[in-house]
């Protein structure tokens, strides 16, 4: 039962990553390599709501090459 409650939760995070494109669009502008917090910057200067800066947050505080590398950190998040 444990498995099907994590799997279940696994999802649930999944669905609630936000929409790459959305992401993206929010985040023009950003001079890469960038930081985490460039990124929350970027983001909340171009209108991102709470939930895509809670998103990017939450992802590692490192440096990002590119947007790929961005979406893939939200996504794993």
């Amino acid at each position: 039962m444990f498995g099907r409650r994590a799997i279940l939760g696994r999802r649930e995070a999944m669905s609630n990553s936000p929409n790459p494109i959305e992401l993206q669009k929010h985040l023009s502008g950003v001079d890469y390599p960038a930081s985490r917090d460039d990124l929350v910057k970027t983001a909340k200067e171009q209108g991102a709501d709470q939930e895509m800066i809670k998103a990017l947050q939450s992802i590692p505080d490192r440096e990002y090459d590119g947007p790929n590398a961005v979406t893939q950190a939200v996504s794993q998040s």
